[in-house]
């Protein structure tokens, strides 16, 4: 991949929200862009990193397009990202006058959201102009070229494993980067399979986006993505990052991971201080039903991440000890530990499969 292209990215006042996990993304780690600041005009002058999660990266916050280009910046972006996952994926109305001054200062747009930017006359009308580019990457590829599942996955021999939720966003794709960059600081070749437009950010190089796929070809899509993993990189360990939850109402997903993606191991991310699906009144399932169930779609769980919204220290620790001993599975807490402690996990599962 080429030199990570410099940008920013905008979350206009969801910063510190999980709405913002996009941002969060591309600040934690991304091949693909190089973030110079995030725009968020609640938290005008603080650190990104600070605002995030308590970690400073130097990566300083502007209330307004016009504010960060008003104090001449010595390296220009070329992007503005859109930086929040919203329900229903729909641009606010409130980031549209953001956006394009961002064009005015000749920056191209990059979009997960479901609203696709180019569609919209005023946005397209100013690319034009502008000679800019505009990148919905959640836009559904052509019919004609998605994949339908044939069975070639069982060809794969690397180990899969898949960092499923008990909820979506809990986590999920930042436990499945870290866990690639951990094996392969550890000697392990390991590769990660993006599922959603974050990771696309991020520049994993295998996968697809998988709430704008139609559902015929999922399967078959995850089933190419694997393989061409497999084939390209031929990797030890292949993960695969999750989406939503398989009982989660508002989206079920995950099975698609076990069953079509022939995942056999699982880390399970899950959020004991949230009561309820992200969205709902419906009471998210308990973690022992939720391990069960992954037993019978015939995969194993390995470990618990948990995620620590909404939970003090002290409480955390205690039911990272009560898990554990519930389940009989390793709980880590990747925000604070780190996931190191899953490698002697994975070495351990890559030599039984």
């Amino acid at each position: 991949m080429t030199k990570p292209a410099p940008c920013l990215v905008l979350t206009h006042g969801l910063l510190d929200n999980n709405s913002a996990k996009t941002c969060h993304g591309i600040l934690r780690g991304s091949d693909r862009f190089k973030p110079l600041a995030v725009i968020d005009y609640r938290f005008a002058g603080r650190d990104a990193g600070e605002v995030m999660d308590g970690k400073p990266l130097g990566i300083p916050v502007w209330a307004s397009v016009d504010e960060y280009f008003s104090q001449a910046p010595t390296e220009k972006p070329v992007y503005c990202l859109v930086g929040v996952a919203l329900a229903g994926g729909r641009l606010p109305d409130e980031f549209r006058d953001q956006l394009l001054r961002a064009m005015d200062f000749g920056l191209s747009l990059v979009n997960g959201l479901h609203t696709f930017l180019g569609d919209d006359p005023e946005f397209s009308r100013r690319a034009q102009t502008y000679s800019l580019t505009i990148t919905d990457v959640r836009r559904p590829k052509p019919r004609e070229t998605l994949r339908f599942w044939n069975g070639d996955i069982f060809s794969v021999t690397a180990p899969i494993i898949a960092v499923l939720g008990t909820d979506c966003a809990l986590g999920k794709r930042t436990t499945t980067r870290w866990l690639v960059e951990a094996c392969r600081q550890s000697g392990l070749k390991a590769e990660m399979i993006y599922t959603g437009q974050t990771g696309w950010m991020q520049g994993s190089p295998y996968g697809f986006i998988f709430d704008s796929t139609v559902n015929d070809f999922i399967s078959g899509e995850l089933e190419g993505a694997i393989l061409h993993c497999f084939q390209d990189a031929q990797p030890d360990i292949i993960f695969i990052e999750g989406q939503s939850a398989l009982r989660n109402p508002s989206g079920p997903a995950g099975s698609e991971f076990l069953l079509s993606g022939n995942a056999r191991g699982v880390i399970l991310q899950h959020a004991p201080g949230r009561h309820h699906y992200e969205g709902s009144q419906v009471p998210v399932a308990s973690i022992a039903s939720e391990i069960e169930l992954i037993r019978l779609y015939g995969a194993r769980v390995l470990a618990i991440a948990l995620n620590e919204e909404e939970i003090e220290e002290e409480e955390l620790q205690n039911i990272q000890a009560s898990l554990a001993a519930e389940t009989g599975i390793p709980v880590i807490r990747p925000l604070k530990e780190g996931v190191n402690a899953l490698l002697p996990i994975i070495q351990a599962w890559i030599k039984i499969q």
